[in-house]
C-alpha cells in the first residue's frame, strides 16, 4: 500500500470505514436481480443441452422450456367461453402474484420458437388434421413439457456439478462500533474488517485457498490512535490415499454428464412414443366415429325391416312371432348406436386431454385420414361423419313410429332427450359448477401453486447478499472467589459496554441458489399444470358419469320395452306350437330372449344407480359420515 493511501487511513479512518461498508452495500444492492440469475440459468442450460445433444445425437434442434405465449388451452378457454376452475387454469401468467414476488417480468407473454399455431381459433368447434394433432400435442402437452423440463434439470445439475472446480470467490466486510463506559477511561472504537479469497478444486483431488484481510481499528480519542491489520493465508491439500486421482474426484461430474445424455435419450424415446400415442387415438376416435356410422346404418336398416315385417304380418303373410323377433332386433340397434355415440364422445374426451387441451373444448378431426388408410375418397355421406355431425335430430323418434310405415318412408333418428330423465341428470354448465365448488382434491391442487408462489421468494431471496446488523449490550459485572471483598455490583446504564456490527458478505458464488431459484420457477409451472390436469380430469369424470346416466337411462327404457316384447313372444309361440304352426326351438328362442331381456333389464336399473352414486362421488357431493353411512345430494335443496 501506498504512503499516501497510509496516511489516509490514519488520518480519516471512519470516513475510510463508512465508504467501505457503503460501497459494499451498495454492490450487493446492485447484485444481479432474480431476473438476472433466471437468463442467466437458461442461457447455461441451453448451451450444455445443445452440446450434450449433439454429442450424443449428432444433431441439434431448437429447445425452449418457456410458456407458449399463445398457448392453445388458454385461447380456447376463451374463444368458446368454457368454464374454468380457478384463473390459473389460463396459465401461470394470468396469476395474481403475491406482494413478495421477486420477478415481475416471468409472468409477462413471452416469445416462444416453438409457440406460433397454425390453428384457427374462434368460437366454432376447431378441426384438426393428424399432423396439427402431433404439433399441438408437442406444444401443449403436459406430460411433453415435464419431460423437456426434465432435461434441462439434468443440465443444471451438470452445471453446479462443473462449478465445484470453478474458482470460488468470496467477498465480505464488517464494522463494529463499540463503547465501553466501565473502564476509568470511556472509550469508543471503531473497528473495520474486510477480506477476500478465492478457493479452487482441482480435478486430480488437490485443493487450494488464498485470502486477504484487512482491519482497521481506530479509537475515538482525541489522539485518533489507529492501526492496520493485513493478513494473507494460502494453503493447499492433496489427498494421497482414499479421494485421491482423477477418476474418484470427477466420477459425480462424469455421472452428471451422462445423466444429461440419459435425459436426452429418454425425451427422444418419449417423443417417439408420445407421436405414435397421438397417432393411435386419434385414428381410434375415427375408428370409433366409424362404428357410430355403421351403428346408425343398421339401426336405419333394422327399422326400414320391422316396418316391412309389420305391414306383411298385416295382410297376413308374416306371423307376428318374426315381427316381434324384428321388433327386438330394433331396439338391440338403437340402443347400440346410444353406445356407440357415447363411447365416442369418451374416446374423443381423452384425445382431448392427452393433447392437453380442455375436456370440453368442440373438436372435430379428419375423416379423410381414415378414408386414406382404405385407399378411398371421402364420399358425401362420409364427410358430415368426417366434420362430427351425427347430432341430427327431429321431432318424431324412430321408436314411436306409427304402427304401419311404408318401408321407403323416410327414417328420422333422434338423440335420446331428457324425457324421464333422473334428478341427478344435470346440465353439464351446472355439474361442472357444483363439481369446480365442491372437489377438495382441487382446492388442495390450488392451495399447492400459492405454496409454490411462496417457494419461489424463498428461493428468490437466497440470491441476495447477507447484510447484518448487530447490536449488544451489557451492564454490571460478576463475582467470583477472588472478588468476593469488592463491593456490590449493580445495574448501571453509565458504565456499561455497548456495540453494534455491521457485516456484509456479497453474492459473488450463487451458482447453487441460481439453479435452486430457477427449480422453484419449473416447479410452478408444474403446479399450474397439476391444477389444468387434475380440471380437465374433473370434465372428463363428469362428462363421462352424465353420459353413462343418459345411456343407462336409455337402456333401461328400451329393456323394459324388449321385456314386454320377449314376453309377447313367449306367449305368441306357445299358442303357436301347440296349433302346430311352430317349432319348439322358436319356443325356446323366444324364451332365451326373455331371459336376456329381464337381466339386460336389472343390469340397466343397476348401472343407473351405480352412476348415480359415481356422479356425486366426482362433484364431492356425496357426504359421509364418520359411521361410513351416507347422505345423498338432492339438486335444488342441497345435501
Amino acid at each position: 500500500m501506498s504512503s499516501t493511501s497510509s496516511q489516509l487511513l490514519r488520518s480519516q479512518p471512519r470516513r475510510w470505514c463508512l465508504l467501505l461498508i457503503g460501497a459494499l452495500v451498495v454492490s450487493s444492492l446492485c447484485a444481479c436481480s432474480p431476473r438476472g440469475y433466471r437468463v442467466e440459468a437458461d442461457r447455461v442450460a441451453y448451451d450444455i443441452i445443445r452440446a450434450q445433444w449433439e454429442r450424443a445425437l449428432g444433431t441439434s434442434e431448437p429447445f425452449s422450456i418457456e410458456r407458449p405465449a399463445d398457448a392453445l388451452r388458454r385461447k380456447l378457454l376463451k374463444a368458446q367461453e368454457l368454464p374454468t376452475a380457478a384463473p390459473v387454469s389460463l396459465g401461470s401468467e394470468a396469476l395474481d402474484p403475491i406482494e413478495q414476488w421477486p420477478d415481475d417480468d416471468y409472468l409477462a407473454a413471452t416469445d416462444n420458437v416453438l409457440a406460433s399455431s397454425t390453428v384457427p381459433v374462434d368460437g366454432s368447434p376447431v378441426q384438426l388434421s393428424l399432423l396439427q394433432a402431433l404439433q399441438i400435442g408437442a406444444r401443449n402437452s403436459r406430460d411433453f413439457q415435464s419431460q423437456k423440463e426434465g432435461v434441462f434439470q439434468a443440465a443444471l445439475s451438470l452445471d453446479l456439478e462443473r462449478n465445484a472446480f470453478r474458482g470460488i470467490w468470496s467477498l465480505a466486510a464488517s464494522s463494529e462500533i463499540s463503547r465501553d463506559l466501565g473502564l476509568d477511561r470511556p472509550q469508543s472504537a471503531v473497528d473495520t474488517a474486510g477480506s477476500a479469497g478465492v478457493t479452487r478444486a482441482l480435478q486430480s483431488g488437490a485443493t487450494f485457498a488464498l485470502s486477504l484481510g484487512v482491519d482497521l481499528i481506530n479509537l475515538l480519542t482525541p489522539d485518533e490512535l489507529s492501526a492496520r491489520g493485513l493478513v494473507g493465508d494460502a494453503s493447499i491439500s492433496l489427498p494421497l490415499l482414499r479421494g485421491a486421482g482423477r477418476f474418484v474426484v470427477t466420477e459425480p461430474l462424469t455421472q452428471a454428464e451422462r445423466d444429461v445424455v440419459y435425459a436426452i435419450y429418454d425425451f427422444e424415446r418419449f417423443k417417439r412414443s408420445f407421436a405414435v400415442q397421438v397417432a393411435t387415438d386419434y385414428l381410434g376416435v375415427l375408428e370409433q366415429l366409424d362404428q357410430v356410422r355403421n351403428a346408425e346404418d343398421n339401426y336405419r336398416s333394422l327399422i326400414s325391416s320391422t316396418r316391412r315385417a309389420r305391414r306383411l304380418a298385416e295382410s297376413g303373410r308374416l306371423p307376428e312371432i318374426q315381427v316381434d323377433q324384428s321388433e327386438q332386433d330394433e331396439l338391440r340397434a338403437r340402443n347400440g348406436w346410444i353406445s356407440t355415440q357415447q363411447n365416442y364422445e369418451r374416446t374423443l374426451d381423452r384425445f382431448k386431454t392427452l393433447l392437453g387441451l380442455p375436456t370440453d373444448m368442440q373438436l372435430r378431426l379428419d375423416r379423410g385420414e381414415l378414408d386414406r388408410l382404405a385407399g378411398a375418397s371421402t364420399t358425401p355421406e362420409k364427410a358430415g361423419a368426417a366434420t362430427g355431425d351425427d347430432e341430427a335430430s327431429d321431432e318424431a323418434t324412430a321408436d314411436a313410429q306409427p304402427e304401419v310405415v311404408s318401408a321407403d318412408a323416410p327414417i328420422v333418428l333422434v338423440q335420446p332427450g331428457r324425457e324421464g330423465a333422473g334428478p341427478l341428470e344435470l346440465s353439464e354448465d351446472v355439474a361442472l359448477a357444483l363439481a369446480f365448488e365442491n372437489r377438495l382434491d382441487l382446492r388442495v391442487a390450488i392451495g399447492r401453486v400459492d405454496d409454490a408462489q411462496r417457494g419461489v421468494v424463498v428461493a428468490a431471496d437466497a440470491l441476495r447478499a447477507d447484510v447484518t446488523l448487530l447490536g449488544s449490550a451489557s451492564m454490571g459485572e460478576g463475582r467470583s472467589a477472588g472478588s468476593a471483598a469488592s463491593s456490590d455490583a449493580d445495574l448501571r446504564a453509565d458504565k456499561g459496554r455497548y456495540s453494534a456490527l455491521l457485516s456484509v458478505d456479497l453474492p459473488l458464488e450463487r451458482t447453487a441458489e441460481r439453479n435452486s431459484y430457477r427449480n422453484s420457477l419449473i416447479n410452478l409451472e408444474r403446479s399450474v399444470r397439476d391444477v389444468q390436469a387434475l380440471e380437465d380430469q374433473i370434465k372428463l369424470a363428469v362428462r363421462n358419469d352424465l353420459r353413462t346416466l343418459l345411456e343407462a337411462r336409455e337402456s333401461l327404457r328400451i329393456q323394459e320395452q324388449a321385456v314386454a316384447i320377449a314376453g309377447r313372444r313367449v306367449a305368441s309361440t306357445g299358442l303357436f306350437l301347440r296349433a302346430g304352426r311352430a317349432a319348439i326351438r322358436d319356443v325356446l328362442e323366444a324364451q332365451e330372449d326373455l331371459v336376456a331381456a329381464q337381466n339386460a333389464l336389472t343390469s340397466a336399473r343397476v348401472q343407473y344407480r351405480v352412476s348415480e352414486l359415481q356422479l356425486q362421488r366426482d362433484l364431492d357431493v356425496l357426504v359421509v359420515n364418520e359411521n361410513g353411512l351416507w347422505r345423498e345430494y338432492t339438486p335444488g335443496g342441497g345435501q
